[in-house]
């Protein structure tokens, strides 16, 4: 299917619910490969779930970590996936063979892990009450500098090509670093209007064209441009940088829980925390489209947008729901004789319809123009332009889809067989561990993440005590 012709000419952005992706697991947090091929999702015992996204179906389950899962990261290629759990450990797994190539361990907990864009052999982990750390596969890292050792990041991510890490802390400002120098390249705060500053909860950067969007606490949505940000010429901007725009829910002053761009950059969604439903803005203009309403008593956990469609893919209460367009049937479009009949019509057929011979057609042309020979390429292959970049490459390594192998009991004889197949699932087994110390890291910290756990566990346990004092007083 060519994706290019794909692409609707009014509007682009879900306007309805399209089901939900059943499995027994439940789902805490998802991510979309490059392609949009494939959607990862983690869950809360621990597993990652990756499906086939045109087919709706399972393709892979991988048994990844004991505790929730709580951030997952593609690589460019999509062979490599990242996987971060509230046991405060991160793995990096071959998604095609669904082995664990290198696990790490930190003492205190993470918030986000996330590849860099463009090199596969580094990583950014966001940690909680601690500075960004960049990370090599090796198990070598690197602490980025704070502004303020009182303050640390509470968000770090990479930019859209992985040159530069932005990271804002508690106090609104957002520091920007060379990602292979770790220099501060320059620094602006994220002002409300007056003196005082709100703290920061999200940087996303979008998979077009140079835009970021900055979520603060003070429920303002605001976009940026890098070109506005960063020096000019190697010349610091005197001024703070202007937002280009600035969305928030003006009537419910709703605090949002994750926000992302659409795949294109033309569309920013944002997610309520107090319950499901998602708002769609234009960026261009900054006026709201749409909003979709999930079901009431639902708290929302993760939001991303499919890089190519219109469709985005929202979590709440352990289900991940599909919001996609309207499809609407046009048969004209595959055969413009096509009419369509709001009500039964008389056809008058014509006087030579059922001939043999039909006496009234026009006479053939020439058969030169037919005769002519045209050679068909059939084996080279073309690049998509709607999956590429300004600076982009063919890059033919893409992992788009993963085949699924029958499971079927197999009838052995021999005991070497056996033995053989065990020690080959032992020498899968076997993956390089790296315990990372940090100095002067806070040990005793409980993740965010297992706190909702916690507080729903024990509201749950607080009605089934009441329920069970009421029937005991009935009786």
């Amino acid at each position: 299917m060519n994706i290019e012709l794909l692409e609707s000419f009014g509007q682009n952005y879900p306007e309805d619910f399209d089901g939900t992706l059943d499995f027994t697991s439940v789902a805490i947090t998802c991510q979309f490969n490059r392609r949009g091929t494939l959607l990862a999702v983690g869950c809360n015992d621990g597993r990652i779930f990756i499906w086939d996204f045109l087919t709706r179906g399972i393709a892979k389950i991988i048994a990844a970590h004991v505790h929730p899962v709580c951030s997952l990261s593609w690589n460019r290629t999509g062979h490599l996936l990242l996987s971060a759990s509230t046991d405060n450990t991160v793995c990096v797994f071959n998604v095609v063979s669904g082995d664990c190539l290198m696990k790490y361990r930190f003492p205190s907990p993470f918030i986000k892990v996330q590849f860099n864009p463009r090199d596969s052999s580094y990583f950014l982990v966001t940690l909680l009450k601690y500075p960004s750390l960049l990370v090599n596969i090796n198990g070598t890292y690197h602490e980025l500098p704070l502004d303020d050792p009182n303050e640390p990041n509470v968000v770090s991510s990479f930019d859209r090509r992985g040159d530069h890490v932005y990271c804002g802390n508690g106090k609104g400002k957002i520091s920007i670093f060379k990602s292979c120098t770790r220099e501060l390249v320059t620094s602006f705060r994220v002002t409300n209007g007056s003196a005082s500053s709100s703290a920061i909860r999200q940087i996303e950067f979008a998979r077009r064209g140079t835009y970021f969007l900055v979520s603060t606490a003070d429920r303002i949505i605001r976009v940026y441009d890098t070109n506005d940000v960063l020096p000019l010429n190697g010349e610091e901007r005197k001024t703070e940088p202007e937002p280009l725009q600035k969305l928030q829910d003006l009537v419910n002053r709703t605090l949002w829980k994750k926000c992302c761009f659409s795949g294109d950059g033309e569309y920013i969604c944002a997610g309520s925390s107090r319950q499901h439903s998602l708002y769609i803005w234009e960026k261009s203009i900054g006026n709201l489209v749409k909003i979709l309403h999930g079901t009431k008593g639902e708290m929302l956990l993760d939001v991303v947008w499919h890089p190519v469609r219109p469709l985005i893919a929202s979590v709440s209460s352990g289900v991940v729901s599909i919001w996609s367009q309207t499809q609407v049937e046009n048969w004209s479009a595959f055969a413009p004789d096509f009419k369509e009949l709001d009500e039964n019509v008389e056809y008058e057929e014509r006087e030579s319809e059922y001939d043999l011979e039909d006496e009234d057609k026009s006479i053939n042309r020439s058969k030169d123009a037919d005769d002519e020979e045209v050679d068909v390429d059939v084996t080279s292959i073309q690049p998509i332009q709607a999956f590429m970049s300004s600076d982009d490459e063919d890059e033919r390594e893409q992992l788009l889809f993963l085949t699924i192998t029958p499971e079927f009991d197999e009838v052995e004889d021999n005991t070497e067989s056996k033995e053989n197949k065990t020690d080959q699932k032992k020498d899968k087994k076997e993956t390089n561990v790296l315990d990372i110390n940090l100095p002067n890291a806070p040990i005793n910290e409980i993740h965010p993440l297992n706190t909702g756990i916690k507080r729903q566990t024990s509201s749950n346990a607080a009605l089934s005590s009441t329920g069970s004092k009421s029937n005991s007083s009935k009786k």
